[in-house]
């Protein structure tokens, strides 16, 4: 799987000669681009089995780098350093420190699924770059991303109630980010409820924030929900070599 891209080669790898004469051709300049050797001090050998354990990194082993994922995203297409091809070619070759890289806008994929739809060989890259995510957060390589904090808030309160509550999910993810309540666009959206909607809605709404109502029933579903979570969190720390806590 070569990469050929010189927009691939980290630029402290390219060294030009200003002035360089082999065999009596002049080949100063960028004709002497020479591509400095890399050693991989921390080649792991098992990082596609571990991408490959997460869920949506299932196919990651199918991928054959025809580049249609990359050439379809959407993120690429305004940022050109979002790249799910060459992550995937990092992950089967092993190169972590390579990846770790990249950490921080790896999260940056907003689940188009264009580069899914692309990808002749069912590898499902949107997945991949979910699992990887995902991957970088048990390893403790990146903190939680803005939307793993939501979805978290989200799931808990479903599990735990049975129920959704919009006001009480926004309220519980701006605490756990450490914004603040009192946002403009939710201030106006408010407002914009409280001039329009009846009177005995805006009643309903403000009991359920209140009183927290639960799906009648909903305890054993609960249960068994949240044992099937516990399931998967641990075979996905199984999979990473990772402790009961998310540490080696």
């Amino acid at each position: 799987m070569p990469i050929h891209e010189k927009s691939l080669i980290r630029p402290e790898k390219l060294v030009e000669h200003e002035e360089l004469v082999i065999e009596g051709m002049d080949v100063s300049g960028h004709w002497s681009t020479f591509i400095e050797g890399r050693s991989v001090p921390d080649y792991n050998e098992n990082l596609q089995e571990e991408i490959a354990a997460l869920p949506g990194g299932e196919n990651i082993h199918r991928c054959w780098q025809c580049g249609s994922c990359t050439n379809s995203c959407t993120v690429n297409a305004i940022n050109p350093d979002f790249n799910p091809r060459y992550w995937i070619y990092l992950i089967r070759m092993g190169m972590e420190d390579e990846l770790l890289r990249d950490k921080d806008i790896i999260w940056q994929c907003v689940s188009c699924n264009k580069c899914t739809y692309a990808c002749p060989r069912d590898v499902v890259p949107e997945g991949v770059m979910k699992a990887t995510s995902h991957w970088l957060e048990l390893k403790g390589h990146t903190p939680k991303s803005p939307s793993m904090i939501f979805d978290e808030a989200f799931s808990e309160q479903v599990i735990g109630r049975g129920k959704i509550e919009d006001g009480l999910v926004l309220r519980e993810f701006y605490k756990r980010t450490g914004q603040p309540l009192a946002q403009p666009w939710l201030i106006a959206m408010v407002t914009g409820l409280v001039k329009r909607f009846p009177v005995i809605y805006l009643m309903k709404l403000g009991f359920a924030t209140v009183f927290r109502p639960k799906t009648r029933g909903w305890a054993r579903a609960r249960d068994a929900i949240n044992e099937y979570v516990e399931e998967r969190e641990a075979a996905n720390r199984k999979a990473l070599g990772l402790g009961s806590k998310g540490a080696k």
